[in-house]
């Protein structure tokens, strides 16, 4: 797949750019990680490239010495949250990426899936419960109501977050209190949703000049069976596929299901949803992520291999067209 007006853009001349990696997110280290990538993408692209920690001299650092773009490579919040990005605008600061307001719908879970779900898109039977409110109706009830409505197997995860931190799959009943608790560490809502079994998927969206486009569709295969924090980001632990190892309809269904995502959430420049396609070729849409990751091991880089791009050619178009809006 060849994204034409994303090359068509040129990379000369854009002045410097800001790289966000790191914050104090349990997510830093894979932020720093994704924030190096591409900074050394955008240098061997010809770009002018700085990488900044989010800290008590990043406003003083913004102001003082303005940069040309900003691309938050954040994970979790506050990266992901919006906030972040509310104050790039308030220093009127181009940047990559969506905005705030579709950042904060995205980065929340059940938000986003109801979104998506009015748009036709399959999502997972879920309950989001609040800690208090799992405290002070007695968690026995609770949990008992849960599998009552839901069902077995399940899974429990923080409702905003990244890289299955505190994400557990639960097939007994027994093991659920474990499992709240696992996603309590990480935020005070939990989501508990039917689990879709199935080949799992992700699938990378960027905007060009005729609007977003799905890259090749890439299939995560982790050894252990759980694509948990371990699996995401240790090398050798998942096996991946590009493109995924599925019919060419359900392959244009898993496109079709993250370019709506994208466009229902109003999301903007890139994307990445992660879905589950079932046995009978549905795909269920599980999450959406506003900055991808971009190690070694992360899948957007995959895609954008697979589909013939070079990552830093792509992001300093991304760059361009984020300075246009600015």
């Amino acid at each position: 797949m060849q994204h034409k007006g994303l090359r068509r853009m040129s990379t000369a001349n854009q002045g410097r750019v800001v790289v966000l990696a790191g914050g104090l997110s349990p997510e830093r280290d894979v932020s720093m990680r994704s924030g190096r990538r591409v900074a050394d993408a955008l240098r061997a692209a010809g770009v002018d490239v700085d990488v900044l920690d989010v800290d008590a001299h990043l406003l003083a650092g913004l102001s003082g010495d303005r940069p040309a773009c900003v691309v938050p490579l954040l994970h979790g919040a506050p990266g992901e949250d919006g906030a972040i990005r509310d104050v790039l605008v308030a220093l009127g600061l181009p940047f990559v990426g969506s905005g705030p307001s579709a950042c904060r719908e995205a980065f929340d879970k059940p938000i986003a899936s109801s979104l998506v779900a009015a748009a036709g898109v399959a999502v997972p039977g879920s309950m989001a419960l609040p800690h208090a409110t799992f405290r002070e109706l007695g968690a026995a009830a609770v949990l008992d109501a849960v599998v009552d409505r839901l069902g077995l197997p399940l899974m429990v995860k923080p409702t905003r977050g990244g890289s299955s931190l505190g994400a557990t799959v639960v097939r007994s009943a027994a093991d659920l209190p474990a499992a709240m608790v696992a996603a309590y560490a990480y935020n005070d809502i939990a989501l508990i949703e039917s689990f879709v079994a199935g080949v799992e998927v992700a699938v990378s969206v960027v905007d060009d000049a005729d609007g977003p486009r799905a890259l090749p569709v890439v299939e995560v295969a982790p050894d252990g069976g759980f694509y948990d924090y371990g699996a995401r980001y240790t090398a050798g632990a998942t096996e991946f596929f590009t493109p995924a190892r599925l019919s060419d309809d359900v392959l244009a269904a898993c496109a079709a299901t993250a370019v709506t995502v994208h466009r229902e959430l109003r999301l903007r420049d890139w994307s990445r949803s992660d879905l589950i396609v079932d046995a009978s070729g549905t795909p269920w849409f599980l999450e959406v992520n506003v900055a991808p990751g971009m190690t070694e091991t992360s899948t957007y880089p995959q895609a954008v291999l697979a589909a013939g791009l070079d990552l830093g050619v792509l992001t300093a178009s991304l760059v361009h067209q984020a300075m246009s809006r600015g």
